[in-house]
């Protein structure tokens, strides 16, 4: 044997005389496992913390995209409200002036005609509906704008619509304009 290997031979005997071995086989165990126990409590307690911050954090992203996703639906469905706002005032002349031509029949009125056909088409495809509102319905503040009140000419007409000044409009199932009504008092 060499020197150092003496040495450590020595000093592993030293270390060994001075505890009896059942002493140092039950302390060094004992101490260990309760460390390990309070060790592995405080893991489990922080990946339930971990667990609980990700579980929350996942539905609030959850939560996030889909108001995204409904916003971007929304936007995409009222896109051209004001454009159609501005056009409604045009379709408005369109059913004056048909409403005038109506006891004329010429060639010259064909073409005004089919125009205005086609710019019905457009707006009923875009999703503009004319707002139901005539004589004789039910007064609904949702949908109509009251702007007088005269006398009912019959008593079925108390509370109910007497005259539509101004048609109103739907777009997608939204109002963009109230129809403007007489009420009957």
């Amino acid at each position: 044997m060499n020197q150092n290997e003496e040495i450590l031979s020595e000093n592993n005997e030293a270390v060994t005389d001075n505890v009896p071995a059942n002493e140092a086989a039950e302390v060094k165990p004992d101490a260990k496992e309760g460390d390990n126990q309070a060790e592995l409590a405080k893991v489990q307690s922080e990946l339930a913390e971990q667990k609980d911050k990700y579980l929350r954090l996942y539905s609030e992203f959850e939560n996030f995209r889909r108001r995204t996703s409904k916003e971007k639906l929304e936007l995409i469905q009222s896109a051209n409200e004001q454009l159609i706002k501005a056009l409604l005032p045009v379709a408005d002349d369109f059913e004056r002036a048909e409403k005038s031509f109506k006891g004329t029949e010429s060639k010259d009125m064909e073409g005004f005609f089919l125009i205005y056909t086609k710019f019905k088409k457009t707006l009923d495809q875009y999703g503009v509906k004319v707002m139901e509102a005539g004589a004789g319905s039910e007064f609904n503040p949702d949908l109509h704008e009251a702007i007088t009140q005269i006398p009912a000419p019959e008593e079925k007409l108390k509370g109910k619509i007497v005259d539509v000044v101004e048609k109103g409009y739907l777009l997608n199932d939204k109002v963009i304009r109230f129809a403007k009504v007489v009420v009957g008092s």
